[in-house]
């Protein structure tokens, strides 16, 4: 009980820091009919995480992880997740150009996977995809 605490008041400092320093005025805005994606992005970070809270109460993370690296496919799906987020902080580097932001977005990766990357598109979602779009 008391790893499941530390664990998700981690990540509630790890989410207001992320939204504090990431505060933009266009952040909750829709700017033109793209930027309607960004509510699609939180939708889905709310809805995940919402889900790892339910499934956090039902099964211990470390428990879980340790049974599924028992398994090749396990091995395998833990593997391709961090590779995934690997991507995901040459996306970051190349969004913001700056190594020390990624080193900043490295550990919260690290430790809550999807939950950081889902939450760094949503509060970043107008840069990025103007990024791509121009």
């Amino acid at each position: 009980m008391a790893t499941k605490l530390i664990f998700w008041g981690m990540f509630l400092i790890f989410f207001v820091c992320a939204l504090g320093f990431g505060w933009h005025d266009k952040i909750f805005t829709l700017n033109s009919t793209i930027s309607a994606g960004k509510y699609v992005v939180w939708a889905v970070f709310l809805g995940f995480l919402a889900y790892s809270i339910y499934c956090s109460s039902k099964e211990n993370l470390f428990k879980s992880i340790g049974k599924m690296a028992e398994l090749h496919w396990g091995r395998q799906v833990g593997i391709d997740l961090y590779l995934g987020l690997s991507l995901t902080l040459f996306i970051i580097y190349l969004n913001e150009g700056s190594i020390f932001v990624v080193a900043l977005w490295f550990l919260p990766t690290l430790i809550f996977a999807n939950l950081a990357t889902l939450l760094y598109f949503a509060i970043h979602f107008d840069s990025i995809v103007s990024k791509f779009l121009s």
